[in-house]
């Protein structure tokens, strides 16, 4: 494709920036940078020279520093001045030239509060509202509140957007459904025949995004906050696993507290961490937009436009229109790094490439046809491989945060992310929860080079393109399988990822690829086409005997270094500190308990073997394996006297699940598995066909009978085999983890990262029976005696759907508002169709808000939940009648796993 379809389009100035898109504040601020440079990112190729600069002399470094940042963009300033306003003052701001010389600069200045999750819009709302708030007090941000539309071109677009008007509801958010007849009375200029609808956020707006960066730097240095510009970070120095020392381009500075907010520099500057360097896991990528001249009629105030179906974007811009977007096929840039004199710069034009946007620009604005171009811009932007910002305390060394990797939305995120990131290092937890951005979530391989350029062929799209609810990405696969991955993918395995770790998520039925089925969709807001799969294998798994392979969860040994001997105690003492259960249990005892915080919340939801006296395993969901190893190292004793290793990769896990488990693994082993010689929640170590090693526990996380076999992963494909084959006289079958997920969720286990967060204590998920306050002090004690004894700020409850039909409405799949006598009371976490309930269920907190919306404590949550209360869940707009409980429902099985059932708790 040419530039056949840009003939119609004039370009008129070499550089919007000399001349129009930088302040007047700004350009006072940087009068050597008033010429835009283009460089080239092709290997081998080096930067313009640099201009040459008006600014002051730069001012002395200091020697020491409570807290140093890296990084003058508009982020690591506002983190900076957020650390300033709860009177951290000791703070230094390095940037390597000039502050808003990296990406801030060029930011086109959108600030949208409609996003995807409850967290994400109160944060884009707090940076807003402190936008607003300087425009009003005379700081010119440039601040114009023009709203937004966010359209749709399909049904499964505008489904998206009602759910996220459901959630705006309950946050207080304005936003109106909009037709397409409404669009056109709030922007004529658009063409709406092709339309579904919309969503008008009249609170929403745009402003000058280097102003902003001012602003915060301005109030950080009124507050004693240092900001020296032409200052690199080389390196950052640490001690025993801590922060401990900058080593700059000027000279070095003593700190407590390192903030990587270098931007497109970040995971450069990870690696320049000694002795263990710190994994930042983003990359580059180039970024269009245009602007043109002015058009005769805009009016100033045009809402921002998102039409994301078309990849694009829009906004006024001095009196004519700026027209960007996210396209489907991106061009990643500085994979080998960005250099580091990238300041002011932008990079080649290529309209060849901007050629997709540009036809859906000219579709959405027609007037844009005729419009005098004054220039394509093409600045690069890091990304991240999940699309979510990199946020909080690294897991390679304590005190170095990272605050970066913003998905080209750092002005929206800068306000919310620098008072979380301030908040996090100030207090040792942010004020919301943030485990969807924290930088915990990501292994080593997720920083590898490779993988981050091939997964930027979705990360960068996937701010427009609709992302379903469990839609797995297709980059960077097929790197960590287990053992019985080629069996899986033989017998009919749909694989899904988790940390990089393939798991079959269900097994295609014979006729799933038929005719009748081909209009059925994996990625759906409705009924998903792995429904009837999932459903065989869940009553295979009640009824019969399957197989799961769960080799994807994070396995860690604790061991004393006096091995076995029955006088070392270091290990018992250590987990009865961590643990809020007791984990001074007998040999071959299993214990499933919470690792707490000081506030009572979930660090860890883990289950722990006592192998031996001095040797215990425990098994973490997967998504926990950075962040369970974390906080086990940073609490290890100083001595040296606990050993832990990270085995995950040394044990493949097989769940059998089923009535038949019993008598399967009797057949192929040497023990008895009856349930006097083999109870539930213990462990034993067996032979397993002609392998050995292997650790049998009675469990298996679903509610069901049956036994977790952690094989040494060389034997994984012999005992999968033998399974198999002596398996057949029991119907013995492979189930995947939505089977395992439709189970738990029916049975009412909660799940960390899911329903379960840092934020969550044993005592508001109905777990409160595990917590034994009579063993000796533990972490977070003192927070759950106060819930025990003066109530919880909310309560875990299984919801069934009632009026509802699972072929034909709209799923619920979590987040989902949850309404108590007509007012909200919270979000769903999780849900899943409860096969033997023969009904949806949904999992989620109960809350009682005032009317302010302050949390009120629960002194009887029991009572709360269920006296005098009905229920509704809203998707997308329709709410449903729900039935709630408090305790697993009653179904008609034979058996349900003894962990999972309560004991009676009133609190």
């Amino acid at each position: 494709m040419g530039t056949a379809g840009v003939k119609c389009l004039k370009i008129t100035s070499p550089s919007i920036f000399s001349r129009r898109i930088l302040p007047s504040t700004f350009r006072a601020a940087a009068p050597g940078y008033v010429k835009t440079r283009l460089f080239s990112t092709a290997e081998g190729d080096s930067p313009s020279p640099e201009p040459v600069s008006l600014a002051t002399p730069p001012k002395p470094l200091p020697q020491q520093a409570r807290v140093v940042v890296c990084g003058g963009g508009v982020v690591g300033l506002s983190v900076a001045y957020h650390l300033a306003e709860r009177g951290w003052t000791d703070v230094v701001v390095l940037e390597q030239g000039k502050v808003t010389c990296g990406t801030t600069w060029h930011s086109v200045g959108l600030v949208s509060t409609m996003k995807a999750t409850r967290t994400d819009m109160a944060m884009t709302r707090y940076s807003a509202d402190l936008y607003k708030q300087w425009e009003a007090e005379g700081e010119g941000v440039g601040w114009k509140q023009c709203g937004s539309l966010n359209v749709a071109r399909t049904l499964d677009r505008m489904i998206h957007l009602k759910r996220q008007h459901a959630v705006a509801k309950t946050m207080g958010v304005e936003s109106q459904v909009v037709t397409p007849a409404e669009i056109q009375d709030i922007c004529p200029v658009l063409r709406v025949d092709d339309l579904q609808g919309g969503l008008w956020i009249p609170g929403d707006g745009a402003l000058t995004a280097p102003d902003v960066a001012m602003v915060f730097s301005r109030k950080a240095k009124a507050k004693g906050v240092q900001v020296i510009e032409d200052v690199g970070v080389e390196k950052v120095i640490t001690e025993n696993g801590r922060v401990s020392k900058v080593v700059t381009s000027a000279g070095n500075i003593k700190c407590e507290y390192f903030v990587n907010s270098a931007g497109l520099w970040s995971r450069e500057l990870g690696k320049r961490t000694d002795p263990r360097r710190v994994n930042v896991p983003l990359h580059a990528c180039e970024h269009y937009y245009l602007v043109t001249k002015p058009i005769t009629g805009t009016n100033p105030l045009m809402p921002v436009i998102r039409d994301y179906d078309g990849y694009v974007y829009f906004r006024e811009w001095n009196g004519g229109l700026l027209g960007g977007g996210f396209e489907p096929s991106p061009k990643p840039c500085f994979h080998q790094g960005p250099p580091d004199k990238f300041e002011f710069q932008l990079l080649q034009e290529d309209w060849d490439h901007f050629q997709v946007l540009l036809t859906e620009i000219l579709h959405r604005v027609p007037a844009m046809e005729t419009a005098e171009i004054r220039q394509l811009v093409n600045g690069p932007e890091s990304f991240t491989p999940d699309s979510r910002w990199l946020l909080g305390e690294t897991a390679e060394v304590a005190n170095y945060f990272v605050a970066t990797g913003m998905n080209s939305s750092g002005i929206a995120g800068a306000g919310g992310v620098g008072k979380q990131v301030a908040d996090w290092i100030i207090d040792g937890r942010p004020s919301l929860n943030m485990w969807a951005y924290d930088i915990r979530r990501f292994i080593g391989h997720h920083n590898n080079k490779r993988f981050l350029r091939d997964r930027m062929q979705e990360s960068f799209p996937a701010t427009a393109v609709l992302k379903y609810p469990r839609e797995e990405y297709t980059t960077g696969r097929k790197l960590r399988c287990s053992p019985l991955h080629t069996r899986q993918e033989v017998a009919g395995a749909v694989f899904g990822e988790t940390m990089a770790y393939e798991r079959a998520m269900y097994f295609k039925l014979d006729d799933d690829d038929s005719p009748e089925n081909e209009d059925r969709r994996m990625w759906t807001y409705t009924k998903p086409m792995w429904f009837e799969a999932a459903q065989e294998e869940y009553w295979a798994c009640k009824e019969r005997v399957c197989l799961m392979d769960m080799s994807s969860f994070a396995k860690f040994e604790l061991e004393g270094v006096d091995g076995y001997s029955s006088a070392s105690e270091e290990v018992v003492d250590f987990l009865q500190k961590l643990c809020s259960n007791d984990i001074d249990v007998d040999i071959g005892t299993i214990v499933h308990t919470g690792m707490q915080n000081k506030y009572g919340g979930f660090e860890n939801d883990t289950t722990i073997a006592r192998l031996d006296h001095n040797h215990f395993y425990m098994i973490c969901p997967a998504t926990q394996q950075s962040r369970a190893w974390t906080w086990l190292a940073r609490h290890m004793p100083q001595d040296g006297s606990v050993h832990l290793r990270d085995v995950t990769s040394m044990f493949s896990g097989i769940n059998i699940i089923g009535p038949h488990a019993q008598q399967l693994l009797a057949d192929v082993s040497d023990i008895s598995t009856s349930r006097s010689d083999f109870r539930p929640m213990s462990c034993k170590k067996i032979d397993v066909g002609s392998a050995s090693g292997v650790w049998a526990m009675r469990l298996t996380h679903t509610g069901e009978d049956g036994f977790i076999l952690y094989i040494p992963s060389e034997y994984a494909l012999h005992v999968y085999d033998i399974l198999m084959s002596a398996g057949k006289d029991y119907g013995v079958r492979n189930a995947g983890y939505y089977a395992l997920r439709h189970l738990r969720i029916e049975n009412f286990f909660a799940y960390w990262g899911l329903d379960l967060d840092d934020r969550t204590t044993p005592m508001e998920c109905g777990r409160g029976y595990r917590v034994k306050f009579d063993k000796g002090d533990f972490i977070g004690k003192a927070a759950l005696e106060q819930q025990r004894d003066h109530g919880v700020n909310k309560r875990f409850v299984h919801f069934q759907l009632e009026d509802y039909d699972v072929n034909l409405d709209l799923w619920p799949w979590g987040g989902e508002p949850i309404y108590r006598n007509g007012r909200n009371a919270g979000l769903t976490t999780t849900c899943g169709f409860g096969f033997a309930l023969d009904s949806m269920v949904c999992l989620g907190f109960v809350r009682d808000f005032d009317d302010k919306g302050v949390e009120q404590i629960l002194k009887n949550s029991n009572d709360f939940v269920m006296k005098d209360a009905k229920y509704e869940i809203d998707i997308a707009g329709t709410r449903f009648p729900a039935k709630p409980s408090i305790y697993t429902p009653k179904q008609n099985v034979t058996y349900v796993d003894p962990s999972f059932i309560p004991a009676p708790q009133k609190v």
